[in-house]
């Protein structure tokens, strides 16, 4: 049997055709004339793609395969039967072909009737596509599901005038049917036109290697249409053709090393108040590991502008001596070149580095004022966590080879973070336009 399953947009078009008799969803019914004239221009050295083109067939439905072997199928007949092999029913001689009704007494039609009703009530009484009423437990169908199975059966068995017969049977109303009938069209045009969205989202999701969400398909689709594509049709196609955005998984936080006595923790100053629109107000800070090729660590502090997100601050280290957190520090000075906020404040976790007193010092020395989190509450620095997990997500940090390659891919992804990618809830703009946006307001 065919591999090629026609919808019903594509059957519409293939019966359309005069040389056509039926369309199932797998096969297609030609006139005897056709099957003739076809072996006959066969014959006289015309191609099978190039027959059924000039009798207007749309090969790319069809498909190349099922027309070489249609003629082939027809040529046999007509070596062994001649122009009758196509007249004739040749169903178990052979041959091919539908019995023909007028050969049929009434006695044998009804019977034949009465059996294509009795598949119907046995395919509308199938669990496979049923659903629960929620009263007595039984299966039933919807209108839709029982509209298909009258269209498939009519199909299959060429049934003529029991239209409302199967509705009746089917406990359907016709004007329901004719009314489903009306709009496959319309259903299947907008299945192509979904098709079609998709294999646009498919090429921005092969190129996120499937690490873009809802929000990051309409960023970049923004750059690519006139129109941008409403978000809930993203969802929707999303979730229609398992276009799922790879998730990253939560790793536990490890304690590396012990605080002293002289070490000492700082208030939460910040208490959750991320929602800031002044630039340099609150900064947050973080330091996160990254495993490399050869089962190498390496270690990446942070400095994050809570009101813009732009990571104005970060050293990559192989340590993770204090001297990754000064030199942060000494970047975010750089960054400040004295046009310093006058509530200015980082905050951060009580981990080791935070709490020392030489680190705690010099954020003093810069006139800002410290904040931590809570003990064992990441939430309470939770956009430095995102970011940090967004970044591993969005990096193939575990491929590099050497030190020198992580930092080559850290610096790029840095920028193009901070300058080209653009963030939903920043007005859909990149981290660097909203600063400026935030100035100019």
């Amino acid at each position: 049997m065919s591999k090629i399953i026609f919808n019903e947009y594509q059957r519409r078009q293939i019966e359309a055709n005069p040389n056509v008799v039926s369309v199932t969803d797998r096969t297609i019914q030609y006139t005897a004339e056709f099957k003739l004239k076809a072996v006959q221009s066969n014959l006289q050295g015309k191609g099978p793609s190039e027959i059924f083109k000039e009798a207007d067939f749309d090969i790319e439905i069809i498909g190349v395969s099922k027309v070489q072997s249609a003629v082939n199928r027809w040529k046999k007949i007509y070596e062994t039967h001649g122009e009758n092999g196509f007249k004739e029913e040749r169903r178990g001689k052979g041959g091919t072909g539908r019995p023909r009704n007028e050969d049929l007494s009434a006695d044998k039609k009804l019977a034949k009737a009465e059996a294509r009703i009795q598949l119907l009530e046995a395919e509308l009484a199938l669990p496979k596509k049923a659903r629960r009423n929620g009263k007595a437990g039984e299966e039933v169908l919807t209108a839709k599901e029982k509209y298909q199975a009258i269209n498939e059966t009519i199909r299959l068995y060429q049934l003529k005038n029991l239209t409302r017969y199967l509705c009746e049977v089917a406990k359907v109303s016709p004007s329901g049917y004719y009314k489903w009938i009306q709009n496959m069209e319309k259903h299947a045009l907008r299945e192509e036109s979904d098709y079609q969205d998709y294999l646009l989202l498919k090429t921005v999701y092969d190129r996120a290697k499937g690490k873009v969400g809802y929000r990051g398909f309409y960023m970049a689709l923004t750059d690519i249409l006139d129109q941008p594509m409403n978000h809930k049709k993203i969802l929707r196609l999303m979730r229609k053709f398992n276009l799922y955005a790879k998730i990253r998984r939560k790793n536990p936080y490890r304690h590396l090393e012990q605080a002293t006595e002289a070490h000492h923790s700082i208030p939460n100053q910040l208490k959750r108040e991320f929602k800031q629109d002044e630039p340099g107000k609150v900064f947050l800070t973080d330091i996160t590991y990254l495993q490399y090729r050869g089962g190498k660590t390496a270690y990446l502090s942070c400095v994050k502008d809570v009101a813009t997100r732009e990571i104005v601050a970060y050293v990559l280290s192989s340590t993770l001596k204090m001297l990754i957190v000064y030199q942060t520090l000494e970047q975010l000075n750089n960054h400040l070149d004295g046009n310093l906020h006058p509530e200015a404040m980082i905050h951060s976790d009580q981990g080791f580095h935070y709490t020392h007193p030489e680190f705690q010092h010099r954020v003093k020395e810069l006139g800002l004022k410290q904040s931590m989190s809570r003990r064992g509450n990441c939430l309470d620095n939770a956009p430095m966590e995102s970011f940090f997990g967004h970044m591993k997500d969005e990096i193939d940090y575990y491929e590099a080879a050497s030190f020198t390659e992580l930092n080559t891919l850290i610096m790029e992804y840095m920028n193009h973070y901070n300058n080209t990618r653009k963030q939903w809830t920043l007005k859909k703009m990149t981290p660097a336009t909203y600063r400026s946006h935030l100035i100019a307001a």
